[in-house]
């Protein structure tokens, strides 16, 4: 038995020999790495500029190409991932990262950084997403699913607060080449861990999930009725329920990676802050952010998930409003603390809203759309910026429509089915 509950469940003692924690220590190295290649975009904006002279709108829109391309590379992973698993998948997408990011050593013009950082790393690390940690979480975990997707998530926080400084202070001192050389490296490396370590489903591994206490031979071979449940793309898309998680997720992708994950530190640097401090600044939003998103996942599990949501978007904007008013270190400090706490901490109850109003069958591919849309709302934040930036002298603009989007998802979350209705729906469907 992996576990041991005791009084009719209320307590559960942790078994940490059981495979499932292998599994999870292998995906949370490989979501590291892939939000270190991630997180250098805004590393890589200033230093381009300054030598090859490409302007910033340019620029952006190559982060945007990759933004789109790692948006739609979810869905595919995801589609891959309910075919094939999750461990072909993590083995495809760290090549296409490695193979997108050693060629750029040797780039010299603006398609080349396109079709390398836009397209290949794009669909790389797309593959690599959260849809990556949603899959493992519910194949992997009967109880704690929050909890874990939480952790998963923090995963990506990390490797900014590991990364991102590194990366900038490796660039001052040495290149943007060095930067990227390590990176590459890096995703080489993890290869061999998911190669030799990585199962994609307990039976693989000769166990069962975590926290699955069946005794039956009925219930040794059949899943929960949650993970039995699949709601196909086409049926998913005739609900409220779909496009309002896509829209809330399109807000956090456009507020996220899109504009603050993009351009945060050249603005900071407008502002009058060193690189280094700026990416100082973004490395302590990733603590944060680790924090935030394990407090999430636990939040998850025992709240409702529409209002955290609300909470989450909320904050989010107040914080991104405050930016163009900042020009004090300690004031940069302080947004990096209160954006960080929530960056992806909107992560845990989007994909829990998915499993429970869809299935956990079906997750996915149809968390790999709503993500899709998450990614979409960053690229077109991410091409915005630089756009408004080469226009207009400053990102004040587009930081007010992230604020206001900010306030709008506030509403979308309120709006998505409660949990009570979902469990009465699905009741009276016979799950």
């Amino acid at each position: 038995m992996v576990s041991q509950e005791v009084g009719g469940g209320s307590r559960t003692r942790t078994d940490w020999r059981h495979y499932a924690w292998v599994v999870v220590a292998v995906t949370f190295s490989v979501l590291f790495v892939a939000a270190g290649v991630r997180s250098i975009a805004g590393v890589l904006i200033v230093p381009l500029e300054a030598e090859f002279g490409w302007d910033r709108a340019a620029i952006s829109l190559a982060v945007a190409v990759s933004l789109l391309a790692f948006g739609f590379g979810a869905p595919l992973g995801g589609s891959l991932m309910d075919r094939i698993g999750p461990r072909k998948v993590m083995l495809a997408g760290l090549l296409l990262i490695a193979a997108g990011l050693a060629p750029m050593l040797l780039m010299q013009t603006l398609w080349q950084f396109h079709l390398l950082w836009g397209l290949v790393v794009g669909v790389g690390t797309g593959a690599l997403a959260n849809v990556v940690a949603a899959t493992v979480a519910n194949r992997w975990f009967v109880v704690h699913r929050g909890v874990i997707l939480g952790l998963l998530g923090a995963a990506s926080s990390a490797g900014q607060l590991v990364f991102l400084p590194a990366m900038q202070l490796l660039t001052v001192q040495s290149g943007w080449r060095s930067a990227v050389a390590v990176l590459a490296v890096a995703s080489a490396v993890l290869f061999i861990p998911v190669a030799l370590w990585m199962r994609n489903r307990p039976e693989d591994a000769r166990t069962r999930a975590y926290g699955d206490h069946r005794t039956s031979p009925t219930a040794h071979h059949r899943p929960v009725a949650t993970a039995e449940k699949r709601t196909s793309l086409a049926e998913a898309v005739r609900t409220c329920d779909f496009w309002l998680l896509a829209g809330s997720f399109f807000v956090c992708g456009y507020t996220s990676n899109g504009l603050v994950g993009t351009h945060l530190i050249p603005h900071a640097i407008e502002h009058g802050f060193t690189q280094v401090a700026a990416a100082g600044a973004v490395g302590l939003m990733g603590a944060m952010n680790v924090i935030g998103t394990l407090g999430s996942g636990w939040l998850t599990d025992r709240f409702d998930n529409r209002k955290l949501l609300a909470c989450y978007y909320g904050f989010r904007a107040l914080s991104i409003a405050a930016l163009p008013f900042i020009f004090e270190y300690q004031h940069l400090l302080l947004f990096a603390v209160v954006y960080g706490l929530d960056w992806i901490a909107t992560v845990p109850p989007t994909v829990n809203l998915t499993a429970r109003r869809f299935g956990r069958g079906s997750l996915g591919t149809l968390y790999g759309w709503i993500f899709c849309s998450h990614m979409i709302g960053a690229a077109l934040a991410a091409y915005a910026g630089g756009f408004f930036r080469t226009a207009l002298g400053d990102y004040h603009l587009i930081f007010l429509s992230a604020a206001i989007m900010g306030l709008i998802a506030v509403g979308l979350s309120m709006s998505i089915t409660p949990a009570r209705k979902m469990v009465l729906t699905e009741a009276a469907s016979g799950d």
